[in-house]
């Protein structure tokens, strides 16, 4: 009994005062400062709401250097501060990242692009990627659901009402048989015979060849 009085319980780091073994939290960082749990969480929770540090806690020891392990403090921590710490720590590392973020509604998962956007310009190009949240299929660069068949400078050319997965067919079938859209109305033509010549059904002429508004006087084009 004498001994177990006697026995001495660590003191916690910042307020000083004795604490049992189960009250003791270590937080990592190479070093063995103890804390208690309340002092501990209101340390991290005014770290994590003062932002800065990208996300990085320090050992409140004003002699330690040491930065606090999330995965250690945990057992020491409310649920939504531990969350919101990682959370800071997983944006501090996107931070000089080019980010994307998936484009289906209820998911819009935030991911760093496997490339730094050189050449994403470029007629076919692949910028298919697979979300890794909702695992549905993506485009990287425009920031759509995935245009399959279709170019990035494809789907680019259409506008805001042609985007939609039948539109997306279209566009493939037209460029697979070789189609020409009126530069008026945007109508698909398929020349089957004859000259390049062409009369959409809006009335405007231009040549199948080139595209270029049909003239009295037409150099014409090889087709």
């Amino acid at each position: 009994m004498a001994e177990a009085a006697g026995q001495q319980h660590p003191s916690c780091s910042i307020c000083m005062e004795p604490m049992p073994p189960s009250e003791a939290h270590r937080g990592g960082g190479g070093c063995a400062h103890a804390f208690c749990r309340a002092c501990l969480a209101g340390h991290i929770h005014a770290k994590v709401e003062a932002g800065g540090g990208g996300g990085t806690v320090r050992c409140p020891d004003a002699s330690c250097e040491g930065a606090l392990d999330p995965e250690l403090c945990r057992g020491a921590l409310p649920e939504n501060l531990f969350e919101r710490w990682c959370a800071a720590l997983c944006e501090a590392m996107f931070l000089g990242a080019r980010r994307t973020y998936c484009p289906f509604p209820g998911c819009s998962e935030m991911m760093v692009a496997d490339d730094d956007g050189e050449g994403e310009a470029e007629e076919g190009c692949v910028t298919q990627s697979e979300c890794q949240a909702c695992r549905r299929l993506f485009c990287a660069r425009c920031g759509v659901p995935w245009h399959a068949g279709v170019s990035c400078a494809e789907f680019e050319r259409l506008g805001e009402g042609e985007r939609g997965r039948e539109d997306l067919l279209l566009v493939e079938a037209a460029r697979n048989g070789k189609w020409k859209r009126c530069p008026r109305c945007r109508f698909y033509v398929e020349k089957s015979n004859g000259c390049l010549h062409i009369t959409c059904r809006c009335g405007f002429e231009f040549c199948y060849g080139c595209g270029n508004s049909w003239q009295l006087v037409h150099d014409g084009c090889s087709g």
